[in-house]
């Protein structure tokens, strides 16, 4: 037994030194891609200021170097009839010519520097993409491995008939939540974070516009400020909503997906048609929570893949059975050929199918895509 004990201890120090070791080498590779995105995004600015250096150079070229073809063309004609000019004629003639020639061989250099670093920074940036793309992929890669590792898929293996089964699902399971932790985290780090960010720069100009231009300017700054802040409060709780609406649980079901509509109608200039009919009755939480992830995820559907203008949402409410009608003018889609990352589709299905309820799926290309789901309602639970 002891032995048993000891063997047992080991392994768990071997895992455990194993993680440290993973957890270290996604700390570094984190790092490696939060460097290359602050380097790509100052190569970005820099390379937009070089783009319209080159610009103002190539005109200033031209200008010089159609004053140099006039001061040859004065020269030329000094030249020819020297004796009609002073000497002083001649050597104004001789000088300007020759000023003109140096500014223009100055200019043609400083545009060759520009258009090398032009190109230095484009090919930079090229590189710098690379490396991001490489670190979000071994990030994601050693998060997979580390949930899979420390994760307890015991609950899902007891739901699963074989191994390869369960190593399958588990593994979908594990990537739609590392996707939905990237997805969240680039909202934040594009959202929220970076307008943060710009709140703390935005300060820095109130005091320097105290300073220098008075209250008055400084006041301007202040109200742009206050619109970002503004602006910021709205994207945190946007992604707060999408995470689970609270007014789900305080004002129901349809008072909810009506709030959650008129919100896409107007960030998206979609048309988005909702019809009630029926009582508006209280169900149980999670047959509310899943009759709207299912509209969420059809209507988002519609507005990313489908390249609809107009989304037609009912919903008919009765004492023992909730349906719930979703269709739209969009593209279509071949419901033969099977789709790449339909996990989303497939974890809707499941849990709708955990309710007893029941989905259809009708769309071909070019004329739309009708979706329906039907969810009884026993009355003795």
């Amino acid at each position: 037994m002891s032995g048993t004990m000891s063997s047992l201890e080991s392994l768990d120090q071997i895992l455990a030194g194993m993680m440290e070791t993973v957890g270290k080498s996604k700390e570094q590779i984190f790092d490696i891609g939060e460097d290359s995105r602050q380097e790509y995004e100052g190569l970005k600015d820099e390379l937009e200021i070089i783009k319209e250096q080159v610009v103002r150079a190539i005109d200033k070229s031209e200008r010089v170097r159609l004053n140099s073809r006039f001061a040859r063309n004065r020269l030329s004609e000094v030249s020819k009839h020297f004796d009609s000019y002073t000497d002083k004629e001649v050597r104004d003639a001789y000088e300007q010519a020759n000023e003109f020639q140096v500014q223009l061989a100055v200019l043609q250099q400083e545009e060759k520097q520009l258009r090398n670093r032009r190109d230095q920074i484009e090919r930079r940036l090229v590189k710098l993409q690379g490396t991001m793309e490489r670190a979000d992929k071994l990030i994601n890669q050693i998060n997979v491995v580390i949930n899979y590792l420390t994760g307890d898929l015991k609950q899902v293996s007891e739901m699963l008939e074989n191994a390869e089964q369960m190593q399958e699902f588990g593994l979908q399971i594990i990537k739609a939540q590392e996707e939905e932790r990237k997805r969240l985290s680039r909202e934040i780090h594009d959202g929220p974070a970076q307008m943060m960010a710009n709140v703390a720069l935005r300060s820095e100009i109130v005091e320097r516009v105290l300073d220098k231009q008075g209250i008055e300017q400084a006041r301007i700054e202040i109200r742009d400020m206050k619109e970002m802040v503004k602006d910021s409060l709205a994207e945190v709780r946007r992604i707060i909503y999408d995470l689970r609406p609270m007014a789900l649980d305080d004002l129901g079901l349809l008072p909810t997906l009506g709030k959650y509509l008129k919100n896409v109608e107007e960030r998206t200039g979609i048309i988005i048609e909702l019809r009630k009919m029926g009582r508006e009755i209280r169900y149980p939480s999670e047959m509310e929570v899943a009759i709207f992830r299912f509209v969420q995820e059809a209507v988002n559907n519609a507005v990313k893949h489908a390249d609809a203008s107009l989304i037609q949402v009912k919903i008919d409410v009765k004492q023992d059975l909730i349906t719930a009608v979703i269709k739209d003018d969009g593209k279509g889609f071949d419901m033969t050929q099977k789709k790449e990352g339909s996990f989303g589709l497939i974890g809707m299905k499941e849990r709708i199918n955990m309710l007893d309820g029941k989905i259809n799926i009708d769309s071909k290309p070019g004329r739309g895509t009708l979706i329906i789901v039907q969810i009884p309602i026993d009355a003795d639970k």
